[in-house]
């Protein structure tokens, strides 16, 4: 019954990232990217993006030991983004770009690395005038 709703999903309410050194992770994902750091327990980091959790965390088995998948974080100017985190240290793959001409908006992205290496990207959704 996929139309079920006793078994439907439909909010995230946390998102892991691997980390291979904690302390770096934080610091990257608190004074570079300036999310708000919520928490740290052994081996965990706890962050709040606007209602949703992002846990950072040291892989307990080689299995889970994996690049993340890729986190898009919504920004209003992704120019202005790309600059403060490139000023910040942030290592970009490349400069922001767009990808699709929408209906009502077009659609940027522009890909950075985390300080584990795990691939993320900045994601700005700009109306058409």
């Amino acid at each position: 019954m996929p139309n079920s709703p006793e078994a439907a999903l439909s909010q995230i309410g946390q998102i892991s990232v691997n980390a291979h050194d904690l302390e770096r992770a934080v610091a990257f994902y608190r004074d570079k990217l300036g999310m708000k750091h919520l928490f740290t327990v052994p081996h965990m980091a706890f962050f709040d993006c606007n209602g949703i959790r992002l846990m950072l965390g040291i892989p307990e088995k080689p299995e889970f030991d994996h690049p993340s998948s890729i986190i898009y974080f919504k920004v209003d100017d992704i120019q202005n983004a790309h600059k403060v985190f490139s000023e910040r240290g942030v290592q970009f793959e490349g400069q922001p770009h767009l990808v699709a001409k929408l209906e009502t908006h077009d659609l940027w992205l522009a890909f950075f690395r985390d300080s584990e290496n795990n691939l993320h990207a900045l994601m700005s959704e700009v109306a058409r005038k």
